[in-house]
């Protein structure tokens, strides 16, 4: 699992309790923070000009390349695995536009060449057509949620091999308990989301899994199965795009991805089978991680 925290390095401290035993969890994969600009998107907001947060929920605050550089540094000294830029404006962000660009193409730019030079992919969300060409352009490993990416954004994406992670699920939750304003910038991306993502399935553009959980209730994560079938993908890719395909956009083949001789023993099972009705990954039977059984109904 990849994961992200508004609160920094959260995810790390879990992660290596994870690892360390202290208690049972998934394989994570942390970003530590997201890199974003001064009140954009995935920033606390809605303080008064007077509060000072605590640096822990501005960690990742950069406005120039060079500040860009500056935090990708940071986030690596504290071992982080990935990189998590925003590109573009986001649905769960009071005052801003998903539809707009928020991180400049020279941010994006510094970002991938920073990460890169320490042995780090980049992932970019991004809704808009040209937030999401720039982080493209610019070279990340993957688009989050890809909402509003037009014709040429699909194609960009087949050229430079950057991998699509859709987060369908995302959208599907945001309604009751959630300010107007990010229930109705939901409302307005959803149809064109969809048609987006089933335009990419046609593409062949590479697809990876994700559900920007958090959004939505965790323990409901295998409903974004059904709608990448319901929306264009076969049972078997929307399974590899879990399992294969993910590994491949973390560069973890060697390890994860596959039941193989060698490979890490992670494996789930489920009665019945996915094939024909992938809703039955939304009851999991039987988990081993690592060769450690954790669940056996």
């Amino acid at each position: 699992m990849l994961f992200r925290s508004y609160r920094a390095l959260v995810d790390v401290a879990l992660r290596d309790a994870i690892n360390r035993g202290d208690v049972e969890g998934p394989r994570m994969y942390a970003a530590g923070s997201f890199i974003t600009t001064t009140g954009g998107a995935g920033a606390v907001t809605g303080f008064a000009p007077d509060v000072t947060l605590p640096w822990d929920l501005r960690f990742g605050q950069a406005d120039t390349p060079n500040g860009v550089r500056e935090r990708i540094r940071a986030l690596a000294s504290q071992r982080v695995d990935v990189i998590k830029v925003f590109a573009t404006g986001a649905v769960l962000t009071h005052n801003s536009n998903p539809a707009g660009r928020e991180a400049t193409l020279e941010q994006l730019e510094a970002a991938v060449d920073e990460a890169r030079n320490l042995g780090l992919k980049v992932a970019a969300h991004a809704h808009s057509p040209e937030g999401i060409k720039n982080a493209i352009r610019a070279g990340v490993a993957s688009i989050e949620h890809a909402s509003l990416m037009d014709d040429e954004g699909r194609a960009l994406m087949k050229q430079h091999g950057t991998f699509l992670v859709p987060t369908l699920e995302a959208l599907e939750c945001v309604g009751a308990g959630y300010p107007p304003e990010f229930i109705e910038k939901g409302q307005r991306m959803a149809a064109e989301r969809l048609q987006n993502f089933r335009k990419a399935v046609k593409a062949g553009v590479k697809i990876a899994f994700g559900t920007d959980s958090g959004v939505c209730s965790f323990g409901q994560n295998a409903l974004e199965f059904d709608l990448m079938v319901r929306n264009g993908m076969t049972p078997l890719q929307a399974i590899q795009s879990a399992t294969m395909v993910a590994a491949e956009l973390l560069g973890v083949t060697d390890k994860l991805g596959s039941i193989k001789a060698g490979k890490i023993a992670d494996i789930v099972a489920v009665s019945g089978d996915p094939l024909t009705d992938v809703r039955t990954l939304e009851k999991v039977n039987y988990v081993m991680k690592q060769g450690v059984v954790y669940r056996q109904d």
